[in-house]
């Protein structure tokens, strides 16, 4: 077995988004070849909901598919296909824009709203495929205790333990609770990019530490390693699939293949055909 090694190193960067969400922005447009398929990370770690309550209001989605998930908190998501749902802690909302959809996420108040939010890419051949939503409520959520760590199993599959089937890329999503002091080797599928982003607390990753609310790219093989500091608890995001390789063209929260598919799409938006099915209507 080959231990893959640091590749490279993300810090996220503090930024408001929505109608004024206060979050880190780890993974984007500068990082989308190295993370390949995964676009984009945001990060949410507040005590004070005025950071966040006015929420991420109706906008469009066209060739992604977005994943939320609270470690602690509660969001609620409502689309233009009617879609309506709330997630607390421990779940995670998924959804596939395809051909396009108009949605808001709004966080709720809450003692401390702490998750992130994944943007993983569509394959060429399936970004205009139809949208569709789902809540991963806790019991979708597979759990494997060890002596050392809790792995909780959105997405893929940990040693016979499961989670959801991705829709269009297999992705292997985890949320890893390690304890102090203690390691974990996590395999890995050879052919996949793989990172982790520490949620909570620092990692040492060989002989390396690692501040929290940072991505590590690791290089190709067959596991990865990581370590937790003596005297604190480490919660990390488990990422891995296999890239895509393919030309990214992405404007605002459209991402296509082409300068020319790009432009179509916020022509539609302007003329009103941007919705291709039926559009329930957003309170």
């Amino acid at each position: 077995m080959t231990t893959r090694k640091i590749k490279k190193l993300t810090t996220g960067q503090r930024t408001i988004d929505g109608a004024g969400v206060h979050l880190v922005r780890v993974l984007g447009h500068d990082t989308v070849m190295d993370y390949d398929p995964f676009l984009m990370l945001d990060s949410f770690d507040s005590h004070n909901p005025t950071d966040y309550i006015k929420g991420f209001p109706i906008h469009p989605h066209r060739g992604i598919e977005t994943i939320s998930y609270l470690v602690q908190g509660e969001m609620t998501h409502q689309d233009s296909l009617g879609n309506k749902g709330t997630i607390s802690s421990g779940e995670s909302q998924w959804m596939t824009a395809g051909s396009g959809i108009m949605h808001q996420e709004m966080p709720q108040a809450s003692k401390h709203m702490l998750g992130v939010q994944l943007w993983l890419n569509l394959p060429q051949k399936e970004k205009m495929t139809d949208p569709t939503y789902f809540d991963i409520t806790g019991n979708m959520i597979g759990s494997k205790k060890t002596d050392n760590a809790i792995i909780h199993v959105l997405a893929g599959e940990y040693d016979s333990i499961k989670g959801v089937e991705p829709p269009h890329i297999k992705a292997t999503i985890y949320d890893v609770e390690l304890q102090a002091g203690k390691s974990i080797t996590l395999p890995t599928k050879t052919e996949d990019n793989v990172f982790i982003f520490l949620i909570e607390g620092n990692a040492i990753i060989d002989g390396t530490n690692i501040p929290e609310k940072t991505a590590v790219l690791f290089s190709e093989g067959d596991e990865i390693s990581v370590s937790s500091e003596s005297d604190k608890q480490l919660r990390f995001m488990f990422c891995s699939a296999k890239p895509l390789k393919e030309p990214v063209s992405w404007g605002g929260p459209i991402v296509m293949n082409t300068r020319e598919e790009l432009n179509e799409a916020f022509k539609e938006l302007d003329k009103g055909t941007f919705i291709k099915h039926n559009a329930a209507h957003l309170d």
